[in-house]
């Protein structure tokens, strides 16, 4: 699945809980709460990979594939609710990291000559 695909889809999930939260709470999330909600899965994902190196109790909740596929919908929500494009994000970061680093592995490899 392509990265637009994922936030496209996203957001239509999200909108769907929009009228969840407006039928029950009366208003909607903030971005500010779905930012916080992102945070307590990304927190789980590091219990549930504790769990799966056995350095942590294990339980009967939601499994590690479960949760990093809710953080990366979560990524995708909070790039739309803030006028981000995904891809545009990953893409960039990814380029700077690889030059960064690629710069470093240069610098290194004169240092150790």
């Amino acid at each position: 699945m392509e990265l637009q695909q994922v936030q496209r889809q996203s957001a239509e999930i999200r909108a769907l809980y929009h009228g969840l939260e407006r039928k029950i709470h009366g208003s909607e999330w903030t971005v500010e709460e779905d930012a916080l909600a992102f945070l307590t899965d990304a927190g789980l994902v590091g219990r549930l990979v504790m769990d799966e190196q056995g350095r942590w109790p294990s339980s009967d909740g939601p499994t590690l594939p479960a949760k990093i596929g809710e953080c990366v919908w979560w990524l995708a929500v909070l790039a739309e609710r803030t006028g981000l494009d995904l891809d545009t994000c990953v893409e960039g970061f990814l380029r700077e990291r690889s030059a960064a680093l690629g710069a470093n592995a240069t610098l290194n490899a004169r240092e150790r000559a």
